[in-house]
């Protein structure tokens, strides 16, 4: 079920009338009711993969009950590397079976030997790589004596399966969301108005800026041989706002409508595209599963603390496995590893953490070397959005060669240029409103809240006519394919 449909405008006021208005006393029927619609959301696309979801469930409940009662360290391990090797099990043979058969045909023809394997006609359930680090999250905390494990299996449910965020995050670490269903929830009007507020910001960037802009980036990556450098440039501009309102934009809905039912979710994205550095970049971009990996995988690496080579290695190791984590395509590979190369000069000279606060705080406009370094580290991001958007590896690597030919400075080439001006006028308005709510948790968290009343409904509701003037595009969020 898409945020951005029919079918979930009238999801949503069902489930809430039934939440606080049927089953407002009762704790254990509202969590009851939030694992049957979540079930019901995520069933909208395939019924079948339901039976991931609970299976995951019960191994991951079931150990962390296994783990409360064993002390023996060898036996706690085994319990720790059973959920592990279920859970990436699950998630290594729909995502990246085939992309493992077809390299391996690839390496044994290369040197000469011929391999007949058949590829899998794979699915991929919505979602799995999110879930899927949700709940190794909780069993790897239980292990480390972080958590004290549940015994209540129907809050553990909600907890893995819960609606908002079950299908592209935020990816919730279990030490946060998981004692919110322990706890009778009260109905707060001002947090579910804040709620609203920032669904409907999430819904903008979505619908208004992150399908628009597919347009655009889709029609000069996939024809990147019929047009200039510049315009080829301009699809790479398009397609760097395309992936942050549509990503950002479905964790604002997510997060919103969490705190319509009570809960309260971690920010995901705190304003990337005004970072001064890459470090800054990956500490503001996918929040959830930057500090994810960073917990699971990099710290217990050695992190930061060995000496040159091993920072090295570590620094690789997360980059090249976040880009992995993002799908079966070496293109992904590539992107990760060009963001460590980015990384690493700031990680050597120790200048990786000097770009902490909120830019140009308690001012109005950044300092020329501000400015400088927010678009100097904007540049090397839409570069290497280039590889992740790509088909293959060669795709990137032309469509960058076609951005840095001779007419890289022409006029861009292409039809619609009205649109497109038009969409370019809402990507300014998008960065105005986050340059003035960057030190908030989103865009409009504050803005307008003291204009006065006519004003600031004037402003709504115009943000509210650019949603039903272009939902007509809908497109699936990006982030579904991962």
């Amino acid at each position: 079920m898409l945020f951005n449909s029919i079918d979930f405008a009238v999801f949503l006021p069902v489930v809430f009338i039934l939440y606080w208005f049927v089953f407002k006393k009762n704790l254990k029927l509202q969590n009851l009711l939030i694992v049957i619609a979540s079930y019901v959301f995520y069933g909208w696309w395939d019924w079948r993969f339901l039976s991931l979801i609970v299976f995951s469930t019960l191994v991951d409940y079931s150990i962390g009950i296994a783990l409360s009662k064993e002390n023996n360290s060898k036996k706690r391990k085994i319990f720790l590397w059973v959920s592990i090797i279920v859970n990436l099990g699950f998630l290594g043979f729909f995502k990246y079976y085939n992309f493992f058969l077809e390299n391996l045909i690839t390496a044994f023809t290369f040197f000469g030997n011929e391999l007949h394997a058949n590829s899998l006609k794979i699915i991929l359930p919505v979602g799995i790589s999110f879930y899927t680090f949700q709940t190794l999250s909780y069993t790897i905390d239980v292990y480390k004596r972080n958590l004290e494990p549940t015994k209540d299996f129907i809050a553990f449910s909600a907890f893995v399966s819960f609606f908002p965020q079950l299908v592209a995050g935020p990816i919730e670490r279990a030490t946060n969301l998981l004692p919110q269903f322990y706890k009778k929830r009260k109905f707060e009007y001002n947090k579910a108005v804040d709620g609203l507020r920032q669904m409907l910001w999430g819904m903008f960037k979505k619908v208004v800026i992150a399908d628009n802009c597919a347009e655009f980036a889709n029609e000069f990556f996939n024809n990147h041989t019929e047009y200039n450098g510049s315009t080829l440039l301009l699809g790479a501009i398009f397609f760097t706002f395309q992936i942050y309102g549509d990503f950002s934009g479905y964790s604002d809905i997510a997060i919103g409508t969490s705190r319509l039912f009570g809960f309260d979710l971690k920010q995901n994205f705190a304003f990337p595209y005004f970072s001064r550095d890459i470090a800054e970049f990956w500490r503001r971009w996918h929040i959830s599963l930057s500090t994810w990996f960073r917990d699971y995988l990099y710290i217990p690496l050695g992190g930061s603390k060995g000496g040159t080579l091993m920072k090295v290695r570590n620094t690789f190791i997360i980059f090249l496995v976040s880009g992995f984590w993002h799908g079966a395509n070496w293109t992904f590979i590539v992107w990760g590893g060009l963001n460590a190369i980015y990384f690493l000069p700031l990680l050597l000279t120790k200048r990786n953490r000097s770009n902490i606060g909120v830019v140009a705080q308690d001012r109005y406009l950044p300092s020329f070397k501000n400015m400088i370094s927010i678009i100097s580290t904007f540049c090397l991001t839409v570069l290497a959005w280039v590889f992740f958007r790509a088909n293959s590896i060669n795709h990137a690597l032309e469509y960058l060669q076609g951005i840095f030919s001779n007419n890289l400075f022409s006029i861009p080439e292409f039809e619609n240029k009205t649109h497109a001006g038009e969409v370019l006028i809402l990507i300014v308005f998008l960065l105005l409103v986050e340059w003035i709510g960057r030190e908030t948790q989103y865009g409009l968290e504050k803005l307008g809240l003291n204009w006065p009343r006519s004003l600031r409904l004037t402003f709504y509701v115009s943000i509210v006519c650019l949603i039903f003037l272009f939902i007509g595009k809908e497109q699936e969020f990006i982030y579904f394919q991962f």
